[in-house]
């Protein structure tokens, strides 16, 4: 389909106000790239062109994040190298934000004064605790309080100025009253934590083409020890797991044009995807750009994530998010009246300058690993799977970043994602009935799939999907439904020896 077409289509799908045309909305005001030359321009189309051919590697395809790319040995810091084409100034920039990702935060007031502010409620002591080797969370087990996973919370809007508010996306949803945004588990000494998650799994079996049996864990959320007063009636719960950290400095730099030529959201095409952008509000600006980070797109920046982290899973304040108190609601006051790690001397926040900029930095610059084997005969056959099933409709392979970005090490790169970084509706079974957004209760970001064959390697698990029901890469494709479902039919429906060699094409990743 033209771009044009799409566009209108696109624009139709998510009612912008009349007053913003599309184009100016989302900061694209040609059809086309506007970074490229004509001659480039055609290159790039040739390059990231679906290829037909499974006989062979593609050019360029071990270095998927192209000269960014680790090629270090793999281990457990695999997910942890800085970009391998990043400056000599960069890297010390990059060991400062490690530092801090790192960093424990204390409650206040501490003696040490630079790292007090934590919570008063909060999910995690540092950005590492979540992300844990800048990798992949997971659920807690049996008897463990969760630090990689939590629960988002909103209610449905009550009021006309808080539907406004949605349309406009100021707000993406309306927090649960008493107990805001997410659920947190945690508490400073002297006050009670929120609550904690509850997770009950019921196994249900689902039998392949060939008569083999494979049991999916579904699960069942809700919280338990609730620190103050009961929650809202129609609150809605949805479960995270925190996602790797690799690549998102050059998924900040695929120019608009090249995610938004992707989406067809009324399936013009009529082959059964609708990928629909997530417009977000740009807080620094105030503009409306294309969300792409979260597990439903909801965030336009890194810096907008790392500040919303800060605030949210740690309780700290940053120039972006200037609260002291994180989550807490009015409603808590005993959390409001707790002691704030605002030094006057040092700056208004808890995390002043240059702390949020560091993290983001380093956030921008997490290398993603070189692949391994593709080469392989058997990888390649599931690679050939791999597109014939469909998956690559949505899990898009390669992208070229913007010859305009700011840092050099993410510009005009050849990478390979595997992600359209659209919303798609996933079916019922995945769908956690919440409204965010631009998305749906059933919609969910593609995620990337760089670097989901070092999974285990780095985190010790192979736990997939928005919530970590998936145990393995065979449970987590069977959870597919909605678009995906004729692509997970497909799946179901081969033999063993294709399903094990997409499995191998994709521990490959």
């Amino acid at each position: 389909m033209r771009f044009a077409t799409r566009l209108a289509l696109f624009a139709t799908a998510i009612a912008l106000p009349a007053a913003i045309p599309i184009s100016a909305a989302l900061g694209v005001d040609n059809p086309v790239r506007a970074d490229l030359t004509d001659k480039d321009l055609a290159r790039v189309r040739a390059v990231t062109e679906p290829t037909t051919d499974f006989s062979k590697p593609e050019k360029f395809e071990t270095m998927q994040a192209g000269a960014a790319t680790s090629t270090k040995l793999v281990n457990r810091d695999s997910f942890s190298h800085v970009s391998a084409n990043q400056t000599f100034a960069g890297e010390d920039q990059f060991k400062l934000g490690n530092a801090l990702f790192r960093k424990l935060w204390v409650s206040a007031p501490s003696s040490t004064e630079a790292s007090d502010g934590l919570g008063p409620l909060y999910n995690a002591r540092s950005c590492q605790a979540c992300h844990l080797k800048d990798g992949r969370g997971h659920p807690p087990a049996p008897g463990e309080t969760a630090s990689s996973m939590f629960l988002r919370l909103s209610v449905p809007p009550k009021t006309e100025e808080e539907r406004a508010k949605l349309a406009s996306r100021e707000f993406t949803r309306i927090p649960e009253p008493t107990y805001g945004g997410q659920l947190q588990n945690f508490a400073v000494s002297g006050l009670e934590p929120e609550g904690r998650m509850v997770i009950e799994y019921e196994e249900k079996p689902v039998t392949l083409g060939d008569g083999t049996v494979v049991n999916l864990r579904h699960p069942t959320y809700s919280v338990a020890d609730l620190g103050y007063g009961a929650m809202a009636e129609d609150v809605m719960l949805s479960p995270r797991v925190a996602p790797p950290m690799i690549g998102l400095g050059l998924v900040e730099q695929i120019e608009p044009a090249d995610i938004l030529a992707l989406a067809d959201p009324n399936d013009a095409d009529g082959d059964g995807i609708s990928g629909k952008p997530s417009m977000a509000r740009e807080p620094e600006t105030g503009e409306l750009v294309l969300g792409r980070f979260g597990w439903k797109a909801t965030t336009p920046s890194i810096k907008v994530q790392s500040a919303e982290a800060f605030a949210g899973d740690i309780g700290i304040s940053t120039p972006l998010v200037t609260d002291a108190f994180g989550e807490c609601s009015i409603a808590q006051t005993v959390c409001r009246d707790a002691p704030s790690g605002v030094q006057e001397r040092l700056g208004e926040v808890e995390a002043p300058d240059p702390i949020l900029d560091l993290v983001t930095f380093y956030s921008r610059n997490l290398a993603v690993p070189a692949r391994r084997d593709v080469g392989d005969e058997t990888v390649l056959r599931g690679k050939e799977m791999f597109y014939s099933a469909g998956c690559a409709s949505c899990h898009t392979p390669k992208f070229v970043t913007s010859r305009d970005a700011p840092d050099k090490a993410q510009a005009f790169q050849l990478i390979w994602p595997y992600s359209d970084f659209l919303l798609h509706d996933m079916g019922e079974g995945l769908a956690d009935n919440r409204p965010v957004g631009d998305a749906s209760g059933r919609e969910w970001r593609t995620q990337p799939l760089w670097g989901i064959g070092l999974t285990e390697t780095v985190n010790g698990h192979t736990l997939f999907l928005h919530d970590g029901r998936a145990r393995n890469l065979t449970e987590a494709i069977l959870w597919h439904g909605g678009e995906a479902e004729a692509s997970r039919d497909a799946y179901a429906a081969m033999d063993k020896a294709d399903r094990e060699a997409l499995q191998a094409f994709l521990e490959s990743l």
